[in-house]
């Protein structure tokens, strides 16, 4: 039984492109940010294909209303047209609605924000701007530094079950709202999902993806992700059906690469383990005497399970001498046999040959010249 108990502060390794502490929390949602732009790029599209449409189904209304005026040609038809040209530019304007709609739902446009939250905090965006490069060892200290001061509280706030216990948190514990209580949530729930609190972590991914917002909403307008404090909450709580449902998609999506992570990240754990204790037990040839095991005979299984000296001999005996020797010479080097009883056995096959073959009768030999028990 292997105790994963072990394992349930591992760190994020280095290989990790989208979950790594040192890597800034925009590129661990990489993916989200991607699904965002080419929503925005295909509403630009639709947008300007409606609005070309609209515009010629506009001019062809004109000039068959001139057409109708002057009485040019079969007025049945023209009428006919007319009616399915009204019916085709209110087709237009409903899509031209819809359209707005959907873009008055989209969370992080700046005209969607609520205002509230900036009209009462000064923000220096010239020091926002003097943002200095950091190398991977000074995130990597900076994050570490962070969660040593304020692990206490990162919890609390991961732990809060409502939007304005959140906000109000928030706004008490300011130096929260930054990238690196992204990341330290992101590792906890990697945590939390290997040591199989499910619910739990589905909790604070929640929070995470809250804080991701946070910030989110703070890089499109370029402010101090603490001037987005209010205006987050505000929104989400108001949100209609829609942008809530599309919320909820984030954090599952979210919860999903965590499981998948933690999945991985346990393999591995297991993988280093078996191979720590494989290690442990090489015997003084460099051989694993459970490899060594599972290759012998069935026979000679059996006299090792039973630690039955004579037995071996017997089969031993019964062998080709070139299968023997190459059996017993493993059996020595995986630590299954002792010759001597621990002794070193002088010379290297013949040595280990002579002992299985007899030179101690059974009646002579003690405990501690029988085989290793496997």
């Amino acid at each position: 039984m292997v105790d994963y108990s072990k394992w349930k502060n591992i760190e994020i390794s280095d290989d990790e492109d989208d979950t790594h502490p040192n890597i800034d929390t925009p590129s661990l949602f990489r993916w989200r940010h991607q699904a965002r732009v080419e929503r925005m790029k295909e509403q630009e599209e639709e947008k300007q294909k409606i609005t070309e449409k609209k515009k010629t189904t506009e001019q062809k209304l004109k000039e068959l209303k001139t057409k109708i005026d002057h009485k040019e040609g079969n007025l049945d038809e023209l009428k006919k047209s007319l009616e399915e040209l009204e019916k085709e530019q209110k087709r237009m304007k409903d899509a031209e609605e819809e359209l707005k709609k959907k873009e008055k739902l989209q969370p992080w446009n700046v005209d969607t924000i609520s205002k509230d939250g900036f009209q009462k905090t000064v923000i220096n965006k010239s020091a926002i701007n003097k943002k200095q490069e950091l190398t991977e060892d000074q995130k990597e200290m900076n994050l570490k530094d962070f969660i040593k001061k304020y692990e206490k509280i990162l919890k609390q706030y991961g732990m809060m079950q409502k939007y304005e216990d959140s906000k109000k948190f928030l706004r008490d514990n300011h130096q929260l709202v930054c990238e690196d209580t992204a990341n330290y949530l992101v590792i906890w729930c990697i945590e939390l999902e290997m040591q199989e609190k499910h619910e739990l972590m589905a909790h604070v991914a929640h929070q995470c993806i809250c804080m991701q917002y946070i910030i989110d909403i703070a890089k499109q307008l370029d402010v101090d992700p603490r001037a987005c404090v209010d205006s987050f909450f505000q929104r989400i709580q108001v949100a209609d059906a829609e942008y809530k449902n599309q919320f909820i998609a984030e954090i599952e999506a979210f919860k999903e690469r965590i499981r998948k992570r933690a999945e991985e990240k346990i393999a591995i754990a297991i993988a280093e383990q078996e191979e720590e204790e494989r290690l442990a037990r090489l015997g003084p040839g460099g051989l694993d005497p459970v490899e060594v095991f599972n290759t012998l005979p069935k026979e000679m299984q059996d006299c090792f399970e039973s630690r039955n000296i004579a037995m071996l001999q017997e089969v031993i005996a019964k062998m080709p001498e070139e299968e023997a020797r190459y059996h017993l010479k493993r059996c020595v080097d995986s630590g299954m046999w002792v010759p001597d009883g621990g002794k070193k056995a002088e010379g290297e096959e013949g040595g280990a040959e002579a002992e299985a073959e007899g030179e101690a009768s059974a009646e002579e030999t003690t405990e501690a010249d029988k085989p290793a028990a496997i």
